[in-house]
């Protein structure tokens, strides 16, 4: 398996499907990693690796503990503090989700929490996952004084449970 299948791999596996290992995930979202490398098949060393080398820090090691840093769509609490944003995110989205968001806003989904970045680059990788990216503005430090909570994952990826329209600029 390739770094990339394996990173594919964990993402899919903490994230959605924890059942596939035979766990269920500790609170923080955690996954014993003699399981993890029990059920891929992997060395230790690979997933070291991988772990170490992915570009968006998806996961995190600690010890003989592994979990996804957010996106989960399985019930897991992951522990998170309240934190205050920045005054200004952003959230990388494709065209065709736009006259949803018009009206509803940013939700989240089958996911636990809204994603947003706190650069327009990294959300723009994001919204280019399914093509054409368009950056969206979210004006958090407004969101957060009206009562949003927001919290912040270990990866820089910034949560909130949904973002009402009122507070997302569109391009143009």
């Amino acid at each position: 398996m390739t770094d990339e299948q394996l990173s594919r791999r964990l993402s899919y596996l903490l994230r959605h499907a924890p059942a596939d290992l035979g766990v269920t995930l500790e609170p923080g979202g955690w996954a014993p990693v003699p399981a993890v490398l029990r059920h891929l098949r992997v060395s230790r060393e690979q997933l070291e690796r991988v772990v170490a080398t992915n570009d968006k820090r998806r996961f995190t090691l600690d010890g003989e503990r592994l979990r996804a840093n957010q996106g989960h769509s399985v019930p897991v609490d992951l522990d998170l503090s309240p934190a205050v944003p920045p005054p200004v995110l952003y959230h990388g989205t494709h065209p065709a989700a736009l006259p949803a968001i018009h009206r509803e806003g940013l939700r989240r989904m089958s996911r636990h929490h809204v994603h947003l970045s706190p650069d327009p680059e990294t959300a723009r990788r994001v919204g280019a996952r399914r093509g054409r990216p368009v950056v969206l503005t979210v004006r958090a430090g407004e969101m957060h004084g009206a009562g949003h909570v927001f919290s912040l994952s270990e990866n820089g990826v910034w949560l909130v449970d949904a973002v009402p329209p009122e507070f997302v600029e569109f391009p143009g």
